[in-house]
Parts: structure tokens; C-alpha cells; sequence
């Protein structure tokens, strides 16, 4: 079967795109000049930790726990980030600045252990260090892909123990989730959807996943996820409307009759999802909880950067 052209990072066409001035370790540099050296530890074993960010007039919508999430992040992996939060947040805008950028900015900003002195495992080995690297993109996401919505196929991947590899982690390591996607593509699909070691509806490959059931909000526990800003503002922001939400356990027979169902990220906020596993799931387009849902989520946006 053909794999799918459809992704929840789909964004409307900007040929700006092609003069990008991007931020590497100090300096702005034209998109083909932003280059790190092959021996760097995120390039050759994908150790490192990132995190992706959006502006809205200017502002960058819930900096501080975006940067609490990425020093948490490093600390876990005993990676000494050299810069302070201030310090990141002058890089951010004044890479913005240096494009003229103020709406329908994502940015991926990415801190790796930095030059390894020779190609093997050990962080020892690297002996030039970090490497802080600001990719910053005009992205508005695509409507279409909203109106269409995405379809997601389960996938026999499942998201790690916390022993192994802990899911709530944001590293550049996320070869199990690209193998899901690539077993959803192969199945026509445009995004996996995972399971939890205990069979459990979890996440998809790279966003955070919801459901609706006879008017209540349904996620997994959270236990095996990224632990997602915008999932974390979803789940709030319910329970501030008086929409029933729940965070437990639940099963694809109840995925599969759900009334809605959508996925939630930084770049595309909420993303409905029309089919899973080739079952329809509502009308095909989003539905009013998923419309009401990401109305007041832009008003949560708007007033966090006003």
C-alpha cells in the first residue's frame, strides 16, 4: 500500500523559508552555512534534548515552561546546557529578529553534548561543547490538513518503560517512534498510534492523543507519554470550562467509538483525527469539542503573550 502525504506537521506553503537565517553556538548564519561537524554527539548517536516553540506576536508562547522542561530534560541526562535561561531567550530573539519574524513562528531549539574527540559512546569523549543549534521556520499550520483531519493505524511499537528509555524525556534519540510512523506509513496511514507496555491507548509517534466519548475528554494516564505543554493546557483548560476530563487507562474498542478524537502538539495545537485503523471516527472532520477545545486554547495563547 502507498504511504501517506499527510502529517500533523503540515504547514501552508512560505518561500521565506528559503532565506532562513539560522542560530549555531553564537552566531546567525544563512540556512546553507548552519552546519555541525560529524563527530558532534547528537549527529552520530542522538544524544541530546530539544525543544520546539511557537511565536505569536512576537512573544514566545509558554517560555518558561518550555525552558523548565528543557533544563529538567538535561539534568536527566547529565548535560551541562552552558548557556542560561536568559541567555536562551536572547538567542531566540535575536534569531527572530534577524528574520523579520513575529507570527506562524516554530522554532526547534536543540542542545546536544557537543564534538566527540573520537566516534564511540562514551559522553567523555566529548571535549568541545555543547552544541546549541536554533532552527526557526515561517509554519503556519496547513487548514486542510485540520478540515481533513489525520488518520492514525496502531502500530505493534509500544512507548518504553522509564528503565529503558523514559518516554517523557524530549531527546534527539526517537528511533522507536520513527520506526512507528514508518509501520503506520506502510499502512497507509499518516500517523502511529502506540500502545503502553500494558496494551493501552498511549500517544501517537509525536504527538500526545485525546479522545471524546459520550461528552468527556479521555487521555492515557500519562505515565508512558511525553509529558506535553499543550497536552498539559488541554487537560487544564477543561477542567477550568466544565468539560469532564479524564487521565486513565482505556482500550482501542473504546478508541474505536469515540465520537472524536484528536492529537495535541506545540506546532499544530489541536489536530483532529478522522479515522483509525481504517474506522471513521465521527463525521470525518473536527468535531465541536475538538473546535471548542482549540478556541480556547488560542485564547490561552493570546493572553499568555499579550
Amino acid at each position: 500500500m502507498a504511504t501517506s502525504e499527510t502529517s500533523t506537521h503540515d504547514a501552508e506553503a512560505d518561500e521565506r523559508n528559503e532565506r532562513l537565517l539560522l542560530y549555531v553556538n553564537g552566531r546567525i548564519v544563512p540556512k546553507a552555512e548552519a552546519v555541525v561537524s560529524v563527530y558532534d554527539a547528537g549527529f552520530m548517536l542522538g544524544d541530546g534534548v530539544w525543544e520546539g516553540l511557537r511565536l505569536h506576536d512576537g512573544r514566545w508562547a509558554f517560555l518558561g515552561e518550555h525552558l523548565d522542561r528543557l533544563f529538567e530534560a538535561a539534568k536527566a541526562i547529565d548535560l551541562e546546557i552552558g548557556m542560561t535561561r536568559a541567555q536562551l531567550v536572547e538567542a531566540l530573539d535575536a534569531t527572530a529578529e534577524a528574520n523579520g519574524m513575529r507570527e506562524n513562528v516554530h522554532a526547534r531549539l536543540m542542545v546536544t553534548r557537543g564534538k566527540k574527540a573520537k566516534p564511540f559512546q562514551d559522553p567523555r569523549l566529548s571535549k568541545e561543547g555543547p552544541t546549541v543549534v536554533i532552527i526557526m521556520e515561517w509554519s503556519k499550520p496547513s487548514a486542510a490538513t485540520f478540515q481533513r483531519g489525520i488518520h492514525l493505524f496502531t502500530v505493534p511499537i509500544f512507548r518504553g518503560l522509564p528503565v529503558t528509555q523514559d518516554p517523557k524525556l524530549n531527546s534527539h534519540s526517537k528511533l522507536n517512534c520513527i520506526l512507528a510512523g514508518i509501520h503506520a506509513q506502510k499502512a497507509g496511514a499518516d500517523e502511529a498510534l502506540m500502545l503502553d507496555p500494558h496494551g493501552f491507548v498511549n500517544t501517537t509517534n509525536s504527538c500526545n492523543f485525546f479522545i471524546v466519548r459520550r461528552g468527556e475528554v479521555w487521555t492515557s494516564t500519562g505515565d508512558y507519554c511525553m509529558n506535553g505543554i499543550t497536552r498539559k493546557k488541554v487537560i487544564e483548560l477543561c477542567r477550568t470550562q466544565g468539560i469532564p476530563v479524564f487521565e486513565r487507562n482505556f482500550s482501542l474498542v473504546e478508541t474505536y467509538d469515540a465520537e472524536e478524537a484528536f492529537i495535541t502538539g506545540t506546532f499544530g495545537a489541536q489536530t483532529p483525527v478522522s479515522m483509525i485503523d481504517g474506522r471513521p471516527i465521527g463525521d470525518g472532520g473536527p468535531g465541536p469539542v475538538t473546535r471548542r477545545i482549540r478556541d480556547l486554547y488560542m485564547r490561552l495563547v493570546r493572553a499568555a503573550v499579550a
